[in-house]
């Protein structure tokens, strides 16, 4: 940006809200820096323990595999995976043939003979979710929302979270009298303020209509996915679940260099102050700039007190653990930003705990598919393709396999991030926080 002369104003609260840096600064903030090992630290333990514990290993092994990976290779004669086998990582190195084989020789072959019993994955969905032959006479229900994705305003597609759609799908389940509690599976690095105080107003109307709200914690419920977690009777985050990330920026650029340099140039008159003030083919006034950071500000106050009411502290002891840090799901169970550790299934029952409930059904509040999706679904009727046509899978799931993949992956990231800055208000409770 700055070599193309647009000037980024930049309006944050928070020591650690590092989400507006990518068009800042060229290198990472000692801040961010902190915050980021910090969380990353307790992800990198957990996966260690995940890795070690079925293959019978430690994860100080673990450890020391990817410690000395550079130099064993430098130094041995042993390919990649040969190492793998060496350290125990994987059991052996075998052809596809050699595999099809052994598994013939554990499972049986197929009626052909040609292969080894098996079943695609389309057919298993059926097989562990299949379809019931009797109604089901359960009338009390947990409703499920999926709250996915980057927080934006209006009604937005199936799959993501908008302002008007998900509160719909909220006020859908309050409505609901068979439903008696409610799991809102966050999984968002935030997005609009606006959008986000929109969704969490259903969720108070939700408590106030008698029905308890727990919240399931995805990969990431921070900054803004926090913002509309923190009313919750309950909330439940796994252990490398990304949180917290409680702060407000707000950004504008202006256009008045390259403009300028064309010999573009904005003028006029206005009956007040506030005419021409936000035009970004102008300076960005003193004044202007001053009330942008001042109504950040108020934000950002607003967002301490919206996590101090719901999660029972003072401003002040929510202000000590905020200033935009980041937090892992194992920081934040100490901290007191969540209750539980435990996945969706355990926050299910949780709310049907608070309910009073024992016997009741799971049910899934979703948007209806549009015309052409639905047509799709229709066409391709399996439980595979409907998740596949429904989810709409976000950019941070696009396999990438070489380093130009990657490249392209993070510009296309970064415009993709800028689209979505759409806050009437300019303000943004947004968290950039990405695991490669």
């Amino acid at each position: 940006m700055e070599k193309l002369g647009i000037t980024t104003h930049i309006f944050k609260v928070g020591t650690y809200k590092s989400a507006i840096e990518p068009y800042t600064r060229d290198n990472m903030s000692d801040e961010a820096r902190e915050a980021n090992l910090g969380y990353l630290s307790d992800l990198w333990q957990a996966y260690k323990q995940d890795v070690a514990a079925p293959r019978n290993l430690t994860p100080e092994a673990i450890q020391a595999y990817s410690d000395n990976f550079l130099s064993e290779m430098s130094t041995n004669t042993d390919e990649t995976s040969e190492l793998a086998v060496a350290k125990s990582l994987i059991d052996d190195l075998v052809t596809r043939e050699q595999l099809k084989q052994y598994l013939i020789d554990e499972q049986g072959a197929n009626i052909k003979g040609d292969s080894y019993r098996g079943l695609n994955y389309a057919r298993y969905l059926k097989i562990v979710d299949p379809t019931p032959i009797m109604p089901n006479t359960i009338n009390d229900k947990v409703a499920v929302v999926v709250a996915k994705g980057v927080i934006l305003n209006g009604k937005q597609k199936a799959g993501t979270i908008g302002g008007q759609s998900t509160s719909a799908l909220i006020r859908k389940a309050r409505k609901d009298p068979r439903v008696k509690a409610l799991v809102l599976r966050v999984d968002s690095p935030g997005g609009s303020a606006y959008a986000s105080e929109m969704i969490r107003r259903e969720i108070l109307a939700t408590q106030a209509a008698g029905k308890p709200v727990v919240v399931s914690m995805g990969s990431y419920a921070a900054s803004g996915g926090y913002w509309i977690s923190a009313p919750a009777d309950e909330i439940w985050a796994s252990p490398t679940t990304i949180t917290g990330s409680i702060g407000i920026f707000g950004m504008l650029a202006t256009f008045d260099g390259p403009l300028n340099k064309y010999g573009i140039y904005r003028d006029g008159v206005g009956t007040t102050n506030l005419s021409g003030a936000f035009d970004i083919g102008k300076t960005l006034r003193e004044d202007v700039a001053s009330a942008i950071q001042n109504n950040i500000e108020n934000g950002y106050k607003r967002f301490l007190k919206i996590v101090a009411d719901g999660r029972d502290m003072t401003v002040e002891e929510v202000d000590a653990i905020a200033q935009g840090r980041v937090w892992s799901g194992t920081d934040a169970l100490e901290l007191g930003l969540v209750d539980q550790l435990g996945d969706l299934e355990e926050a299910i029952a949780a709310a049907a705990t608070r309910a009073g409930m024992v016997n009741y059904d799971t049910s899934y509040i979703q948007q209806q598919l549009s015309p052409s999706e639905q047509f799709l679904k229709d066409i391709f009727d399996t439980q595979l393709m409907s998740s596949v046509i429904s989810s709409q899978a976000p950019l941070t799931q696009v396999p990438m396999r070489s380093a130009t993949d990657i490249i392209l992956y993070q510009i296309q990231a970064s415009i993709q991030s800028l689209r979505m800055l759409d806050d009437p208000n300019n303000m943004y409770a947004h968290c950039l926080c990405t695991i490669n």
